[in-house]
């Protein structure tokens, strides 16, 4: 379970969102402004924050603003509004949000936002848990435990996020931002291509797509839909 920090100024929304992710078994801490929202940030750092964008004291923009510019925003912050426009949401996202929901909030698209960013925050922190132990070496560790020692010439870093055979990856990063992003999302894909057998339903539904968006995005990269694919659902 998690530890997520809500920042809204109205209380019916901090209380619904607090009910229901306390139901969901996480941890959730409160905050009704900018100002306290700083103070749990400073206090421990929370594995996801959903942020208002429209505040009294300090917009929902300008507070991540600043923890952009403080180095502060290692965990995914989820931005929410009912008002804000698309160029809003758009500024947002290039900030740093790792999403954006409209108010009134669906429970469904919650939890769903949720799960989606704590997931991004396990797998960054397993790709952290690659640790430089000696020159040229790094120990890598998995989620079931196990640890061993991979070179890392060339800035080559081997990230494993799980034991499973299809996610050891090795990324290159000695290269361009793009080239090593599009490197990562290749692999991202594969991935989940081979975990649900080619369906295309349930990678969309995994990865949080569009079908066409998810097509367009796969031709883009140059994956090779035909790898473990079973159906084409």
């Amino acid at each position: 379970m998690a530890n997520i920090l809500v920042v809204d100024d109205e209380l019916g929304i901090r209380d619904l969102l607090f009910e229901i992710l306390n139901d969901e078994g996480h941890h959730v801490e409160l905050a009704e402004n900018a100002a306290e929202a700083r103070a749990a940030r400073q206090r421990a750092r929370p594995d996801l924050v959903l942020l208002d964008i429209w505040m009294p004291d300090t917009d929902g923009v300008t507070l991540l603003k600043e923890w952009s510019a403080a180095g502060l925003l290692s965990m995914p912050v989820v931005m929410m509004s009912g008002h804000a426009t698309i160029d809003t949401a758009v500024d947002a996202t290039r900030i740093g949000a790792f999403a954006f929901l409209e108010k009134p909030i669906t429970m469904q698209k919650l939890l769903k936002a949720v799960e989606q960013g704590l997931a991004r925050e396990s797998a960054r922190r397993a790709a952290a848990s690659v640790v430089p132990v000696a020159s040229g070496f790094a120990a890598v560790v998995t989620t079931a435990g196990e640890s061993a020692l991979v070179p890392t010439s060339s800035a080559l870093v081997t990230a494993v996020v799980d034991p499973g055979p299809q996610s050891r990856q090795s990324f290159d990063l000695d290269r361009p931002l793009r080239d090593a992003r599009d490197g990562f999302e290749k692999a991202y894909f594969e991935f989940h291509l081979a975990m649900e057998n080619g369906s295309m339903t349930r990678v969309a539904e995994k990865t949080g797509l569009e079908r066409t968006h998810l097509y367009r995005k796969l031709k883009q990269l140059g994956v090779d839909l035909s790898r473990g694919r079973r159906s084409a659902v």
